[in-house]
């Protein structure tokens, strides 16, 4: 054999070794990465609720007769003292006993609702005035650098929760004042037999037409629902949450909510977490115990002009919370044994590493050991993934 054609044979067997090797050799596992980070970390309970005005009162009919057909419309404004609805008294044949019986228990239990809302009143302006005094306390403190801001902060809110729970404590002592007007002078008329003459009921309260229950003209019995009225500003909200997330719910905590597309998260707190739970068939058909939380907005809702009362809400409530903390997606972590490691990236290559995550939430986890500020880490690991294996990123 010629010289020529044993190079040129040569060749080709290094060129055919060469594609064998480079075929066979471990491709890069294609990844997405991200960075460990440092910053504030929380844990929340998050969950759907609506919004309910806060003190709601309903106009009731003092005497059994005829109403004539109300003016008035949802959303219309009312003043205290003003004429919501007009009734026709009917007559009494005589002089029943049984209904000067029921007229005379409405007067009093209306006189002990009026004293109930008077204690109401002296416990929750007691607490405000605690709350004003721990205000002015933490913002002397703030001035020289002793306490943090955020618990100046706090403090700010809390006293302007407990002003907004004197507001609707002195709503409510207005509302009970003024039944027991309607029930004693309801009891005066029935015992002075006088017919004919029309009755005008008037709002306890300033505030909005919320539902007008009695809007056409026709006979109504005692105690029947004539209209709702309340101030449509003096908003809560209350969310249902399961009841294996509230053992970790406490009054005051913060919160926010959310109440849709273009309008910033409102801060909130807990006031609340009823000590009954109920059950509630899921989307799933499964049934879960469930919590009412109420929480009270601790910024005004002015700038927001078209929430009002049962507007569908998303509420997240902070659990826990941690101003430095060093974080990694949750999407990084993949169990290693008993405990949890991820995949760094380092010099192209991926390399195993161990780490301590004692709390996570729905998207980061915080991590005590085992990981930096700054380092890359993979995200959504596949089974391809080994220790050490290479790695490209997708998207370079």
């Amino acid at each position: 054999m010629k010289t020529r054609n044993q190079i040129a044979l040569a060749v080709a067997g290094l060129a055919v070794a060469g594609l064998a090797v480079w075929a066979f050799q471990p491709r890069p596992v294609a990844v997405e990465t991200a960075q460990v980070t440092r910053g504030a970390f929380e844990q929340t309970v998050s969950d759907d609720g609506k919004t309910r005005v806060r003190e709601r009162y309903v106009v009731s009919a003092p005497l059994g007769g005829r109403i004539e057909r109300s003016g008035l419309k949802a959303g219309d404004p009312v003043e205290a003292g003003q004429v919501v609805a007009v009734l026709t008294p009917a007559a009494p044949a005589f002089l029943d006993a049984r209904t000067a019986r029921e007229l005379a228990e409405r007067v009093g239990a209306a006189e002990a609702q009026q004293l109930r809302a008077r204690a109401e009143v002296a416990r929750v302006s007691a607490q405000r005035d605690q709350a004003k005094a721990d205000s002015d306390r933490q913002a002397k403190l703030a001035q020289g650098g002793f306490v943090s801001p955020t618990a100046r902060e706090q403090a700010e809110l809390a006293l302007r929760t407990a002003e907004r729970t004197l507001e609707a404590a002195n709503f409510a002592q207005q509302a009970a004042q003024h039944e027991v007007q309607q029930a004693r002078a309801a009891l005066v008329r029935y015992k002075s037999g006088e017919a004919g003459a029309k009755w005008e009921v008037t709002s306890p309260v300033k505030g909005s037409v919320l539902r007008v229950v009695q809007e056409s003209e026709g006979a109504v019995a005692l105690g029947a629902a004539l209209i709702e009225i309340a101030d449509p500003r003096s908003l809560e909200a209350t969310v249902d949450i399961l009841s294996q997330e509230a053992v970790s719910v406490r009054p005051g905590m913060p919160a926010r909510i959310e109440l849709g597309a273009g309008v910033p998260p409102l801060a909130a707190r807990v006031r609340r977490v009823e000590p009954a739970a109920f059950t509630k068939i899921s989307a799933l058909g499964v049934e879960e115990q469930r919590v009412n939380v109420v929480l009270d907005f601790a910024e005004p809702i002015d700038k927001v002009q078209t929430v009002g009362d049962a507007f569908r809400v998303e509420a997240h409530i902070v659990t826990w919370r941690v101003e430095d903390a060093v974080k990694v997606p949750v999407g990084a972590l993949f169990r290693d044994g008993e405990g949890w490691a991820v995949f760094g990236v380092d010099g192209g290559r991926a390399a195993k590493r161990a780490v301590k995550v004692p709390r996570r939430n729905g998207v980061e986890a915080l991590v005590e050991e085992g990981l930096k500020p700054g380092e890359t880490v993979v995200v959504y690991p596949s089974d391809a993934l080994k220790d050490g294996s290479r790695v490209t990123v997708r998207g370079r």
